[in-house]
């Protein structure tokens, strides 16, 4: 059981080591990314998200909306309309943003 304590420190050091070595950066030459790659990438992730973002929120809105309309509760019923466009076009953000960053690639070939 004495070697125990020296496992354990000989697995935690591996695990750090592989951490640091996995962690660092890269140079540009060396991934084949350069600049413009990185900004499609950027604009289409952040399309992604807001994309995500106005499913959410158009879902969410269309929800409250007709729970406003069934409890008779009308202004519910129209925050939950405004909801619902604000994530409709937070989600025609998020396509715009895709056709950029795809854009932006088929265009850096």
């Amino acid at each position: 059981m004495r070697a125990l304590p020296w496992i354990i420190a000989g697995v935690g050091i591996g695990v750090g080591v592989t951490i640091l070595l996995f962690n660092e950066s890269e140079p540009d030459y060396a991934t084949g990314y350069n600049g413009v790659e990185r900004a499609a990438r950027k604009t289409f992730n952040w399309g992604t998200k807001r994309r995500a973002e106005g499913k959410v929120g158009s879902v969410a809105g269309a929800i409250k909306e007709g729970v406003g309309k069934l409890t008779g509760d009308y202004e519910m019923a129209d925050e939950g309309a405004a909801d619902r466009v604000v994530g409709n076009v937070k989600d025609a953000a998020g396509k715009v943003g895709h056709a950029v960053g795809e854009t932006i690639h088929d265009l850096n070939r």
